[in-house]
């Protein structure tokens, strides 16, 4: 029975409406469009005193009707097919990869310490071992964050074989990184969220599409990526060969031990209010290091 009382499926059965042979039937056709515009930015220092960098700024906009092959299907890609093959251009919008800003680096600086540096220039013996010959470097990277669409869930509205994704009532809604200190789970909206709660406030948000309608595609941002991996480093010379060394070193990934949440691992669905924008697995490594002790000849 539907909301007001009346049989829910037709008086000719269920499944009245579904092609006997098929389901779905996927085509290619060339009527896909997609555009990219950047400002993009470099600085850039060769090695000069001890220092050299590259820093590198991306303020783009990426947008196509579907960042998938038409050929992965509703659960291999992101979820951006065409819903209605007689309106493809309702799913114009952000391409699945979109990252409004970008900002990447890499340097390596060698210390003002030992022999020939800015401090203790004359150093030698055991105090040039101690002191002099180290440097430093590592590589970073920042991103806004990324897309993600909320899918319609287990319903066909205009597609026998894609649900398509969720209709915003309004505005999109305000996502923000949430952690429930009772459960530790972390939800992409604010508010209360968990089993026993109320559905965050994104979920009321969306609508189920109508007939002809393919949702709107990517209007949510969730997590983007953060990295900074740096590396420590000194090379003494053997006293009894110049071409003999020892070089000791150590390297840090994700320094800063940073969460940044995969928007991809569990999208969220309209038919799963409890677990709604819930995530289940990063974006980043924890953190790890390394130690390496090198002889040269």
């Amino acid at each position: 029975m539907d909301l007001f009382g009346f049989p829910a499926t037709p008086a000719t059965g269920l499944n009245t409406f579904f092609n006997d042979q098929y389901s779905s039937l996927y085509a290619w056709r060339s009527i896909a469009n997609a555009n990219y515009h950047a400002l993009q930015v470099t600085a850039t220092k060769r090695m000069g005193r001890g220092l050299q960098f590259d820093l590198n700024y991306t303020w783009s906009k990426s947008i196509d009707l579907m960042s998938d092959a038409e050929r992965i299907g509703p659960h291999g890609g992101l979820g951006g097919e065409i819903i209605n093959s007689w309106s493809h251009k309702q799913m114009r919008a952000v391409s699945d990869f979109d990252a409004t800003h970008q900002v990447n680096a890499n340097w390596i600086l060698e210390l003002p310490f030992g022999r020939g540096r800015a401090y203790a220039h004359d150093a030698s013996g055991w105090k040039e071992a101690l002191i002099g010959g180290w440097q430093t470097s590592g590589v970073y990277r920042w991103t806004s964050g990324f897309p993600v669409n909320v899918f319609n869930g287990f319903l066909w509205l205009t597609n026998w074989e894609l649900g398509g994704q969720g209709m915003l009532n309004g505005p999109a809604p305000r996502t923000h990184t949430t952690k429930d200190p009772a459960t530790g789970v972390v939800n992409m909206f604010p508010g209360a969220f968990g089993p026993n709660t109320p559905p965050p406030p994104g979920f009321s948000a969306f609508r189920h599409p109508l007939p002809g309608e393919s949702g709107n595609r990517n209007v949510v941002r969730g997590d983007g990526f953060f990295g900074w991996d740096e590396g420590i480093e000194k090379e003494w010379k053997m006293p009894w060969a110049e071409s003999h060394s020892l070089q000791f070193r150590w390297e840090v990934f994700n320094v800063p031990n940073s969460l940044r949440f995969n928007t991809q691992t569990n999208p969220p669905e309209l038919d799963e209010a409890t677990a709604f924008g819930n995530y289940t697995s990063l974006l980043t490594r924890p953190r790890e290091m390394q130690f390496a002790l090198r002889y040269q000849f």
